[in-house]
């Protein structure tokens, strides 16, 4: 688990945000913001990796945001507020198990309600 919190310090998180009176769908945003913070993606791959080799045999994409919020608060100083949206945790979800079919029993993926 030491190379996730070794990736965490120093990295800077961009928020994404909308121009006044722009609605942009979840999709949209999560897709801005996966551009923007593309160590997110990997730090959860490396939580279920090391998860799953110790013998689990499901994840929830829940726990692993709080310990990647966990994580990065403990491992960092300052006042920057890390925001991880959890309407991005199905996205999340549905990355993880395209890099990694195999992942795919492990996680429970429902059908998306919004764009």
């Amino acid at each position: 688990m030491a190379a996730v919190q070794d990736e965490i310090p120093g990295l800077v998180i961009h928020t994404v945000r909308q121009p006044d009176g722009q609605a942009a769908t979840i999709q949209a945003q999560f897709e801005a913001f996966h551009q923007l913070n593309p160590w997110v993606l990997r730090a959860l791959e490396s939580l279920t990796a090391d998860y799953l080799k110790h013998g689990a045999a499901r994840v929830g994409i829940g726990m692993l945001f709080e310990v990647l919020r966990w994580r990065y608060v403990t491992a960092t100083e300052g006042d920057d507020d890390f925001r991880l949206n959890n309407n991005y945790r199905s996205r999340y979800v549905r990355l993880l198990i395209e890099r990694h079919p195999e992942w795919a029993p492990a996680f429970e993926v429902r059908a998306l309600r919004a764009d």
